[in-house]
């Protein structure tokens, strides 16, 4: 029997088909344009856990497929729920596009995109002013349009179409952008709206290909193979989709638009399982551009709600994006036709040293001990047009939790008339606007239960007074997120603020709440003015924190149909109910991301830049859970005793020092290591 959190099979997505044909729900004009599992709800997943641990027969909640379906002939949308087990449609229901919005992007929209617009005559005469004549040279970026107030954009599919033009088959296009032209199409009527020009007429002609020998010079040779071995296997184990590794276990799932997510995260000490968090994703992000200029002042993309991030995931290679000892795992999404679609090597896992875990040299024992620092690695990587993402959650040793978002590719670029207070000028005549990456990540969080809280920790200078005459104490304020409304917060790094995440029903040997604590990286959020469209229809990124009472169906930051919304959906909706949030069932989510100036050194491709959080347990464990960690074979030396001799140290006369040096400084040579491995690199070209 499969477990109600398990990720949809090929079969029961043809199965999901041929239950909404029967249904008469699908048409030749049909797309299916989100598929998922719609997962029950967590006390329902419990009760199934339980009884399948005490060897009964569980009671499987109802397989339930949600899915938008968009008809092109009609522009209906109808989002549906379906029960697998019964084979009924159970719900539908008929959604309002002007109100609610669109479905995501679509793959044949853009061949249509691109076919509508070569035939425009007035979009052609455009890039003719430009010089651009040859349109088997230009290959046109539909990009999702926002919604910016044209009338007969409501209730229309309209894409804002970009031109680049790529000068030979391995050209890199974004290096030529055919700027100060941009198309307002409809994609269902199949017409352009208009065609908007600014003075911009030059197309930059500097080549950005960086395979290009001409380009990128002659390779490095000083450069020797790292190689990782594990020669005894990994350890971890990965069966049915639940990761085991050092405590933890972690079942792991996949869907087309988020992309990994993770379920049933958990600790275990000694016999007791402990669970942490329920699921966590990476809900939504935007991408906003801060140039005005009429042909890029609209940009502002959903990648996970309008692009959808799981069906854009690329197939690892090993030595490439994945080093080690590695297991892969295949993952299945859906396409446009309601069929299965299976993108092999989707999932990475492996582990990782990750240098000193903790050390001391003891000067009154005369002892030293060290131990290494290692973490699980389960990741993906999509690649969004220009833009390629990574997310990396690391599971650590000792209780920590990390989320890490990589953005490499290409710089969205644009051409400039000279003026460029708003992108960088990455060659004389090749621009890059300012532009953030905001990500939500959505953390159904179960810290030892159901019931949980969150508190606001900030720093506090403390004057001298009677009870600090010295003026060196230091305080802490603490307060209570008890409502929905009051827990919209944003980070303070003057203040050191934290987020503790705690267990309302069991506390430690302290009489503390068992706890998790969140460290925000508190860069900027969303930089748009107030009153502007992407900051209605992203307000989820207006701060860093949200903490929301759980709700099954409550799972999208920016909304379900984020394409073309008018704005106010998702988390600012949730919030507004203003449900309590002090003891219960809460989801805590954390916008995190970039503000991103490009530089000079991310042109022709960008190295990669980070983004992220970090979860620590705050008390959760009674005292270091690592001290088992032992010293493996070939590191007997990491607690050896230290070579004593007599010392002044900081503690005084007859403290101890250790007496040997691994380098010798006089030469500075030091000894080395070599393991054996292959080098599987040249899969990474």
């Amino acid at each position: 029997m499969r477990h109600p959190l398990s990720p949809l099979t090929s079969e029961e997505i043809i199965a999901h088909r041929e239950i909404l044909g029967s249904d008469g729900l699908v048409a030749p004009s049909t797309r299916f344009s989100y598929v998922m599992l719609r997962e029950p709800d967590k006390t329902q997943v419990l009760r199934y856990d339980r009884e399948t641990a005490a060897g009964e027969q569980p009671e499987a909640p109802a397989r339930e497929i949600t899915a938008l379906l968009t008809d092109l002939a009609t522009g209906s949308l109808v989002q549906t729920i379906t029960d697998l087990t019964s084979r009924t449609v159970v719900s539908r229901r008929t959604l309002d596009p002007v109100a609610e919005g669109f479905g995501p992007t679509l793959d044949e929209d853009f061949l249509y995109a691109d076919n509508i617009l070569k035939e425009d005559a007035e979009w052609v005469a455009a890039l003719a002013r430009r010089g651009v004549t040859d349109l088997t040279t230009v290959r046109t970026v539909p990009l999702s349009a926002g919604v910016f107030g044209y009338e007969d954009e409501v209730g229309h599919r309209v894409y804002r179409v970009l031109a680049f033009q790529q000068k030979y088959a391995t050209d890199s296009a974004w290096a030529h952008p055919i700027d100060g032209v941009v198309a307002h199409l409809d994609i269902d009527a199949k017409k352009v709206l208009r065609v908007v020009e600014t003075p911009v007429t030059h197309v930059p002609e500097e080549s950005g290909d960086y395979r290009d020998p001409e380009v990128r010079g002659p390779e490095r040779t000083t450069l020797k193979p790292i190689t990782i071995t594990q020669p005894e296997g990994v350890s971890f184990t990965l069966e049915d989709g639940v990761l085991s590794w050092e405590g933890w276990r972690v079942r792991v799932g996949f869907n087309g638009r988020e992309g990994l997510t993770l379920h049933q995260l958990s600790f275990t000490q000694g016999e007791e399982e402990r669970p942490i968090i329920h699921r966590a994703s990476v809900s939504e992000m935007v991408v906003n551009y801060g140039d005005p200029s009429p042909t890029h002042a609209w940009q502002n993309y959903f990648d996970v709600g309008e692009y959808q991030f799981g069906r854009l995931a690329n197939s690892l290679e090993l030595g490439c994006d994945c080093l080690g000892e590695i297991t892969y795992v295949d993952a299945v999404v859906v396409d446009d036709d309601g069929a299965p679609r299976t993108i092999t090597n989707a999932i990475c896992i492996h582990e990782e040293d990750y240098g000193i875990l903790w050390k001391h040299r003891d000067d009154f024992s005369g002892t030293s001990e060290t131990r290494r620092q290692r973490r699980l690695v389960v990741s993906f990587f999509v690649t969004v047009g220009n833009y390629d993402y990574g997310f990396y959650w690391y599971l650590y040793l000792d209780g920590t939790i990390q989320l890490e978002g990589k953005a490499t590719g290409i710089v969205f670029t644009s051409g400039h008339d000279g003026v460029t207070e708003f992108a960088t000028k990455l060659t004389p005549e090749l621009g890059a606007p300012v532009h953030q990456h905001l990500f939500c990540a959505r953390l159904d969080v179960s810290i030892d239960g159901l019931r949980n809280h969150v508190d606001e920790l900030d720093v506090k200078r403390l004057p001298t007074s009677d009870t600090n005459p010295w003026g060196n104490a230091i305080g802490r304020t603490r307060t209570r997120l008890t409502a929905e409304s009051a827990a919209r917060r944003d980070a303070d790094g003057a203040l050191g603020r934290v987020w503790e995440i705690a267990s309302s029903d069991r506390v430690n040997r302290v009489g503390a709440p068992t706890a998790f604590v969140l460290y925000p990286e508190g860069k900027p959020t969303l930089l748009t003015a107030p009153d502007s469209s992407s900051r209605r229809r992203a307000g989820f990124a207006a701060h860093h924190l949200w903490v929301t009472q759980y709700e099954r169906d409550e799972l999208w930051a920016g909304g379900y149909t984020v394409n073309q919304h008018p704005g106010g959906a998702g988390l600012p909706a949730y919030a507004a109910q203003d449900r309590a949030i002090d003891g219960e069932d809460i989801v805590v989510w954390h916008t995190f991301g970039l503000t991103h100036y490009p530089r000079l050194e991310d042109w022709p491709i960008m190295p990669v830049d980070y983004a992220g959080f970090t979860l620590k347990p705050h008390g959760f464990f009674d005292r270091n859970p690592t001290l088992d960690v032992p010293v493996l074979a070939g590191s007997d030396s990491c607690h050896a005793p230290a070579t004593p001799h007599p010392v002044i140290g900081p503690y005084g006369a007859g403290a101890h020092a250790e007496g040997s040096a691994n380098n010798d400084l006089s030469t500075g040579t030091s000894p080395s290591q070599t393991a054996p491995g292959d080098d599987n690199s040249a899969a990474c070209h």
